[in-house]
């Protein structure tokens, strides 16, 4: 194998790593942000569930905690990994938006799937037509995807 050869397979790794990690930098921060936004606004500001309903309300709040201390640990890794991006000037901002995009909406339909309905953790709301809530959370989870999915995609044919 030529010494060319060599190079050329190395630039292909460091390439396809700065990918990655641009991709898992946009997954992390968007999961996070996310699950900061249904905590803080959902859960804290407007008082319609907690993680864990199943329970007393000393349950309900402690399991809040725990959610919003996950969604912080997300959001930390994803900046540790951003920070270490755009200091070494290999950070593709379109393939980190469709990774935020692609993180959060990944989470959000989680969260509205499995957590909502499956294993019935808590309802976004508890009112008489909850199906406009689910159906409505679930359109705009999905929606996060298709753009995170088009930008990624873009992001890999102009390589930015």
């Amino acid at each position: 194998m030529s010494t060319r050869n060599i190079q050329n397979e190395k630039e292909t790794f460091q390439s396809r790593s700065c990918q990655s990690r641009n991709l898992w930098s946009g997954i992390l921060i968007g999961l996070g942000l996310v699950a900061f936004i249904d905590e803080a606004v959902f859960h804290q500001l407007l008082h319609w569930h907690h993680f864990f309903d199943k329970s007393t309300l000393a349950i309900g709040l402690i399991s809040d905690g725990l959610f919003h201390a996950f969604s912080w640990f997300s959001s930390i890794g994803g900046m540790f990994l951003l920070a270490e991006l755009r200091t070494s000037n290999v950070w593709k901002p379109q393939r980190w938006v469709g990774g935020v995009l692609l993180g959060g909406g990944l989470f959000q339909l989680y969260d509205g799937i499995i957590q909502h309905k499956l294993m019935q953790l808590h309802q976004i709301r508890y009112v008489k037509h909850v199906f406009v809530y689910d159906l409505l959370w679930n359109v705009i989870a999905a929606a996060m995807i298709v753009l995170g999915v088009i930008f990624i995609t873009r992001s890999m044919k102009g390589n930015r």
